[in-house]
């Protein structure tokens, strides 16, 4: 369950070449692990056992028993090309909330609690300082989601890596009572979309982001934008906003038939994605502005509307699809928890239109 401890183990020692020679150097992966140790306490749910030292994470499944069929979901992935941009930086502790954001709210959209977190940080050398700081903000992501972060790995690979590089990877783990799941079969025609507002780029499109600030606007990290009211790097860097929690809250205080979460694919690909076959979702693009920095990459890149709506998430994180009736409880609920949100569209027939979901309309000024 170390969150540092390298993935390969040393040879005997002797006279010859040493481990520490070829790269690796163990004693600064167990300084790391020291250092993150406060920060992964902070994450502990009651179903956790132990800490930070065995060889698995540990969550006590007995507490599933309160449900009458629990249904396990589990979700996996990284961060993207944004870890170029930290490394560059030099700014390591938000890049978790990042992970975080991608794994649990992924889980959240079928309805489940994320329950526990595992980590893999794969760096060309161990800094502790920086390994910690990554998993700080990783934790502190974990947090803001609810859940713990039961374990780890960080795999030191000199020679494949350069000693600054890094990546970053993670897996989740929630649950969800087999009634209470959410899908394309719950939802109607009829129903409200809601959009939450997001953070800014979150971690997705990054790709196309770089190209265009870098090699086509040729800006610089460093650079005041003043529509940002700050660097382009701070605004770049901007951690993706976790709404696990807020999904949950809405489930409790009304009908909810499912979200989406807006990711890689942009918002038509991924609210099409829980729109069943024989229905189509709408969403009005005059019921919001999309932020700065969406309009920077799209005038600086002379990239054409539809090719950034199906790479960025232009200002929206996450969608709820609810009854028409549950939309004021839905509104005040979001209000109540500080999140931004709106109706955005509606769930129609499919009739003529050949995809499950669309965007009409122009951006608001």
């Amino acid at each position: 369950m170390s969150s540092a401890e390298p993935n390969e183990r040393a040879p005997h020692a002797g006279t010859g070449a040493s481990y520490a020679a070829a790269g690796v150097d163990i004693e600064a992966g167990d300084r790391a692990v020291e250092l993150m140790k406060e920060w992964v306490k902070k994450t502990k749910r009651p179903e956790v056992l132990g800490g930070l030292g065995g060889f698995a994470g540990l969550f006590d499944a007995s507490a599933l028993k309160r449900y009458e069929r629990p249904l396990l979901a589990s979700a996996t992935d990284g961060v993207g090309t944004k870890v170029d941009l930290a490394r560059k930086m030099g700014v390591y502790d938000t890049i978790g909330h990042d992970l975080v954001g991608m794994v649990v709210d992924d889980l959240v959209v079928c309805g489940a609690e994320p329950l526990f977190m595992t980590d893999y940080i794969c760096v060309g050398k161990v800094h502790p300082e920086r390994v910690a700081a990554i998993v700080k903000g990783i934790a502190e992501g974990c947090v803001l989601a609810g859940c713990a972060l039961v374990g780890g790995e960080t795999a030191e690979h000199p020679g494949l890596l350069g000693p600054d590089d890094f990546d970053v990877a993670g897996a989740g783990t929630g649950v969800v009572e087999y009634d209470q799941l959410l899908g394309a079969d719950r939802i109607r025609e009829g129903d409200a979309v809601i959009a939450m507002a997001s953070s800014g780029l979150h971690s997705n499109g990054y790709s196309l982001v770089r190209h265009v600030v870098f090699d086509r606007a040729g800006m610089s990290l460093d650079q005041h934008v003043e529509e940002f009211g700050r660097t382009l790097g701070e605004e770049l860097l901007e951690p993706t906003k976790i709404y696990s929690l807020d999904c949950l809250a809405l489930t409790r205080t009304t009908e909810v038939h499912g979200f989406s979460h807006i990711t890689g694919g942009g918002l038509a690909n991924n609210l099409a994605r829980v729109v069943p076959d024989h229905l189509h979702a709408t969403v009005d693009r005059s019921t919001w502005t999309p932020g700065a920095v969406f309009d920077l990459v799209g005038t600086a890149g002379k990239v054409e509307r539809l090719e950034l709506e199906k790479t960025l998430n232009m200002g929206v994180g996450m969608m709820a699809i609810v009854p028409e009736g549950s939309v004021d409880v839905a509104l005040q609920t979001f209000a109540d928890r500080g999140v931004d949100a709106w109706v955005a569209g509606e769930i129609l027939a499919r009739g003529d239109h050949r995809d499950g979901a669309e965007l009409t309309g122009d951006y608001a000024k």
